[in-house]
């Protein structure tokens, strides 16, 4: 007698912060599902998909603070630069095509700040990937890969107080020294300076000195 296979409901599964699961010979249609039964309003796990491989991430408290100091100190840069933005956040994006679906830490849209104005609901068959992506902490060979297959052309991954700059080329990721969307300013120097002054001095105070940075030319 064969015994049949236990299937256990993926809001069962509890994740330690800070801990990843990995699941393997995932099909697409129970990505979808696994989506569809954790429902669009959940904040945790995070989940990653890419080529069959299937990760749930469950972030420690500290990983949320930094992303978010990051996303505020792009805001600021483009205003100064009376440059238009969408902020997605942790939008859920999928290419089937490409077997891979994810959720940024956070995102924008810069460069396509126009196209997506009026976006309910998103679907990259009819809108363009994010301009930029934001992860901090660790950030799996999987979640790389389904970046690269969703087409993201910038991706900043923060990690133990340093940022590195991932420049989408020929369907694959290169480090870069610079920002391509920030050209004028040092972002790998800069933003772990600000996200530093931002814990010694409180976040709207941080944001406030660089607004006046700014406003002088002193960056």
């Amino acid at each position: 007698m064969v015994a049949s296979p236990v299937t256990i409901p993926i809001k069962q599964l509890q994740l330690a912060p800070g801990s990843l699961a990995t699941l393997s010979d995932v099909t697409w249609d129970a990505y979808e599902a696994i989506l569809t039964e954790l429902g669009a309003e959940r904040r945790v796990p995070r989940i990653t998909y890419s080529n069959g491989i299937l990760e749930l991430m469950s972030p420690l408290p500290r990983h949320e603070r930094p992303h978010k100091l990051i996303g505020y100190i792009v805001t600021t840069l483009l205003d100064a630069a009376e440059q238009d933005w969408e902020d997605f956040g942790s939008t859920t994006f999928k290419r089937p095509d490409k077997q891979a679906g994810l959720e940024p830490d956070t995102c924008f849209y810069i460069q396509n700040a126009a196209q997506v104005r009026d976006c309910q609901r998103m679907d990259l068959s009819t809108y363009p990937p994010p301009d930029l992506a934001i992860e901090s902490d660790v950030t799996s060979k999987t979640t790389l890969e389904a970046y690269q297959r969703i087409g993201i052309p910038e991706l900043w991954i923060y990690e133990a107080g340093a940022l590195t700059i991932y420049r989408l080329n020929q369907d694959e990721y290169v480090q870069s020294e610079t920002s391509p969307l920030f050209p004028d300013y040092a972002i790998p120097s800069l933003i772990p300076q600000l996200i530093e002054e931002a814990f010694a001095v409180g976040s709207s105070q941080m944001l406030r000195n660089l607004r006046s940075r700014l406003t002088q030319g002193q960056l």
